[in-house]
């Protein structure tokens, strides 16, 4: 609350100074007052998560696909929530997102949760992008949402609008043959999968059908194959090391994709081959500068996977 007094002259009545005052500090309120509303939203540390609960990702003209938005909230907090569809806010606010399986409803669909409070709106970090994709075509291959991993197996569906019973499918890699399958709905699977397999997919299925012979093909779709555990790449930082100028921080870079809960990883450092202290959980260490070939591993012993990064020398 602003407190000020107005010094009136001999005659009582406020001068042009004592007026301009007077309104200075009745717009220095108004404008305070009004503050709180450019507020910037405030948000948790919550992270909203969009999960496909019915249907596939990839669907045909017409049929439904049902997305749900949680909320880890240990405190079991009354949350609403917003869907968007790329960066497009839509006018549905229930935990179930219904898409009707229009040409308009692919995309990608993120939610986020929001909650009253004493200080105002509280949001969540939007969720992680769910792709639908809506196909007008005759065949769909269905592939797992998630990425493939080195050394795991691959289903592959080819779905057929009418589900035909008696079908002979032809699962296609970069337009070679590479699997074969009948029956009504048959599973394809690629076992053992390396970094070899990454490729376009497409499937072909025939069937008869009173006396005629019918055939569709699916369209393509990308199969992606990532190492379970990266090669490491080691970085010598010297500069702003802290402790003492004598040092300098080893950095060993890595990219860890086990599926969860993913066994712990360690980390190794090296001089010229010899081990420079224990294992360690975090991926950095502060070792004494001295010139040489400096390398790091890093190690997942519940998975019995290591692997070694290319050799980095530093000289004073």
């Amino acid at each position: 609350m602003f407190h000020f007094r107005i010094f009136g002259n001999k005659g009582g009545r406020p001068s042009r100074t004592e007026k301009i005052v007077t309104m200075i500090a009745t717009i220095s309120f108004l404008v305070l007052s009004t503050l709180p509303q450019f507020v910037a939203p405030l948000e948790t540390s919550y992270g909203a998560l969009a999960e496909l609960v019915s249907g596939h990702s990839r669907v045909f003209f017409g049929e439904h696909v049902q997305l749900r938005c949680s909320i880890p909230d240990g405190n079991k907090s009354k949350w609403n929530y917003l869907w968007f569809k790329g960066s497009e806010q839509l006018e549905r606010h229930a935990e179930i997102l219904t898409l009707q399986g229009f040409h308009s409803d692919s995309g990608a669909f993120r939610c986020q949760g929001v909650r009253d409070s004493a200080v105002g709106n509280i949001y969540t970090q939007k969720s992680p992008p769910v792709e639908i994709n809506v196909d007008g075509g005759w065949a769909i291959l269905q592939v797992p949402q998630h990425p493939a991993l080195v050394g795991e197996t691959l289903n592959i569906t080819c779905r057929v609008r009418g589900h035909p019973r008696d079908q002979e499918v032809v699962l296609y890699k970069d337009g070679v043959e590479v699997l074969r399958g009948s029956g009504f709905n048959p599973k394809l699977s690629l076992p053992l999968l390396s970094t070899e397999d990454q490729g376009l997919y497409t499937c072909r299925a025939s069937w008869d059908d009173n006396r005629r012979t019918h055939s569709v093909i699916s369209n393509d779709v990308q199969v992606n194959v990532s190492e379970v555990l990266t090669q490491p790449v080691l970085k010598v930082v010297t500069e702003n090391v802290p402790l003492s100028e004598d040092r300098m921080k080893l950095i060993c870079h890595v990219q860890y994709n086990a599926r969860p809960p993913a066994p712990p990883i360690h980390y190794f450092f090296y001089l010229d081959d010899r081990r420079l202290g224990t294992a360690m959980s975090e991926n950095f260490d502060l070792v004494k500068r001295r010139p040489g070939l400096y390398r790091c591993k890093v190690k997942v012993r519940q998975l019995g996977l290591s692997k070694w990064s290319e050799a980095e020398a530093f000289e004073e």
